[in-house]
C-alpha cells in the first residue's frame, strides 16, 4: 500500500475514466471504482477527467465541475436500456478525441497535457476503442464480468456482449478484470492475459449506528439484509422466497430496485410477507454502511458481476454473508462464507443463523479478516502502474521493491497508429458464432 498526498502535478498523468455514470458513485461497481480511484491518482499528482451522466438530462458537455479532485465532463444519453451506456460512450469518446487532436495541434500542452491513458470501463464499450487508439490514446478496457449471461439483455443483447469481450480483446492495449474467475474466462476463450486489479472493501466500524437504524425502524443484529438490483442474476426473488418460508424472527430489509424491470420487481413483490421490508433505492452511502455493520447476516444473491462492491462492503463492515454459490463469490469470502443455490437453502442458512447468533459473531470475524486482502490504495496502485506503463513511464518503486512488471498480452504497446472509421454492420450479432465476427471498418493513414 503506498500513501500519497498532494495535487495534480506537471509531471503527473492525464488519465481519462469513460465508460461509467461518473461520479459521485450512485450505481454500482464500476462508479465505485472510478471514484475511488480517481480520487486517489489525484492526490498522487495525476490529473483525472471523468465522464459521466449528467443529472438534468440536458446537452452540456463543458468540463469546470470537480468531484474530490476529479475534473467532470457530464453528458446526456439516450434513456432506454439497451442504449444508455453506448450513446453516453459515444459522445465521452467523441469530446476526447477532438479535445485530443485539438491540444497536440496546439503544441501538446495547450493549457493542459493530452491524455496520456483513458480506462474505459465495460466492454460493451469496445466498438470505440479503435477511435481512441486511432487519437493516439492508449487505452485498457476494464471488462466487467459475464454481461452476456444476464437474461435481462435478451437474445440479441447477449450476442452483442459477446462480440463486444472479442473486439476489446482485438482492440485494447490492455485488459482489466477485477475478479480471477473473469482472468480465467478471458483465457479459456480468448487465450487473452489480463491485468488483475481487485476492487476495494470499505472498512465500517461499530457493528451499526444506533441512532441511524433507528429512522428505519432497525436495531443493530436485528436484520437481515439484501443490496441488489432486481435482476434476474441476483437472485432477490430467492432470497426473499427462502426466507419466507423460514421460521425467521429477525425481518429481512431488501435494498434496492430496478428501473427496467418492472415483472421482476412484481415477482418479487408477490413473494414477499410482512417481514420483508422492501425500502427501495438508498443513495445516502454512510446509512448504507450503517445497514451493512448491523445486519445479522446479509445475503448475496449476485452470480455474473465479478468481483461485487456490495459483497466487499459487506465483509469490510464485518458481517456474516451467505453468498449463492459462485467461483466469484467464493473467491472473495473463502471458509469465511456459507453458500447457497436454491430457496431451501437461503431456509436453512437464515435458520441457523437465527438459532446459533455466536457463530454469526464468528463467521463476521472471518469476513473482515477477508476484507483486509481487499484495499483500494492497493486497487489505485495497480491503475497507476498499469496508466504508467500505457504512457510509456516507469512504475514507481513500492515498499522498497519494484512494483510488478505488468503482463498486457497480445496487444503489444507500441502499436502503430491510424485513423480509423468504424462501420458497426449489426447483422453480425445475429450470426451463430457472433463473438468471431468483427465490425466492418474503413482504415484510412492520415
Amino acid at each position: 500500500m503506498t500513501s500519497h498526498a498532494r495535487g495534480p502535478s506537471d509531471d503527473g498523468l492525464r488519465i481519462a475514466l469513460l465508460g461509467t455514470r461518473g461520479v459521485p458513485a450512485r450505481y454500482g461497481g464500476f462508479e465505485t471504482c472510478v471514484e475511488e480511484v480517481g480520487s486517489r491518482l489525484v492526490e498522487r499528482g495525476h490529473r483525472v477527467v471523468v465522464y459521466g451522466a449528467r443529472p438534468d438530462g440536458s446537452a452540456d458537455a463543458s468540463p469546470g465541475r470537480e468531484h474530490r479532485g476529479m475534473e467532470l465532463v457530464p453528458l446526456p444519453a439516450v434513456r432506454r436500456r439497451s442504449l444508455e451506456t453506448l450513446s453516453r460512450s459515444a459522445l465521452a469518446v467523441g469530446h476526447l478525441t477532438a479535445t485530443q487532436r485539438g491540444r497536440r495541434r496546439g503544441g501538446g500542452r495547450a493549457g493542459a497535457p493530452a491524455v496520456d491513458a483513458a480506462i474505459v470501463f465495460n466492454a460493451a464499450n469496445a466498438p470505440f476503442l479503435p477511435v481512441l487508439r486511432a487519437a493516439g490514446v492508449p487505452v485498457a478496457t476494464h471488462v466487467d464480468g459475464l454481461e452476456w449471461k444476464r437474461a435481462k439483455w435478451g437474445p440479441v443483447g447477449q450476442r452483442y456482449y459477446r462480440w463486444a469481450e472479442a473486439f476489446a480483446v482485438r482492440h485494447s492495449d490492455a485488459l482489466i478484470a477485477d475478479a480471477q474467475g473473469i482472468a480465467d474466462h478471458y483465457r479459456a476463450r480468448f487465450d487473452a492475459d489480463t491485468t488483475l486489479i481487485r476492487y476495494g472493501a470499505p472498512v465500517v466500524e461499530g457493528g451499526g449506528d444506533a441512532r441511524q437504524l433507528a429512522t428505519m425502524g432497525l436495531t443493530p443484529g436485528g436484520y437481515h439484509l439484501v443490496v441488489a438490483r432486481f435482476e434476474p442474476e441476483n437472485h432477490v426473488d430467492v432470497v426473499v422466497e427462502g426466507y419466507v418460508a423460514s421460521r425467521a424472527r429477525k425481518p429481512l430489509v431488501v435494498v434496492g430496485s430496478a428501473p427496467y424491470s418492472d415483472a421482476y420487481t412484481a415477482r418479487v413483490r408477490a413473494l414477499a410477507d410482512h417481514r420483508v421490508r422492501l425500502v427501495g433505492g438508498i443513495w445516502d452511502q454512510d446509512l448504507l454502511d450503517q445497514l451493512y455493520a448491523g445486519a445479522s447476516t446479509y445475503l448475496h444473491g449476485h452470480s455474473v458481476g465479478g468481483t461485487n462492491p456490495s459483497l466487499l462492503r459487506a465483509i469490510g463492515a464485518g458481517t456474516a454473508v451467505d453468498a449463492f454459490d459462485v467461483d466469484f463469490n467464493r473467491e472473495v469470502l473463502g471458509a469465511a462464507g456459507t453458500y447457497w443455490t436454491t430457496a431451501a437453502d437461503v431456509t436453512e442458512a437464515v435458520e441457523a443463523a437465527e438459532a446459533d447468533e455466536g457463530r454469526v459473531r464468528d463467521r463476521g470475524r472471518a469476513s473482515r479478516f477477508r476484507a483486509a486482502n481487499y484495499d483500494w490504495d492497493d486497487v489505485a496502485d495497480g491503475y497507476e502502474d498499469l496508466c504508467l506503463r500505457l504512457a510509456g513511464r516507469p512504475s514507481p518503486v513500492r515498499d522498497g521493491r519494484s512494483a510488478a512488471v505488468l503482463d498486457l498480452g497480445a496487444a503489444a504497446l507500441g502499436h502503430e497508429r491510424h485513423d480509423l472509421v468504424v462501420d458497426l454492420d449489426l447483422r453480425a450479432l445475429e450470426a451463430d458464432d457472433p463473438e468471431y465476427s468483427e465490425p466492418r471498418a474503413r482504415w484510412s493513414s492520415r
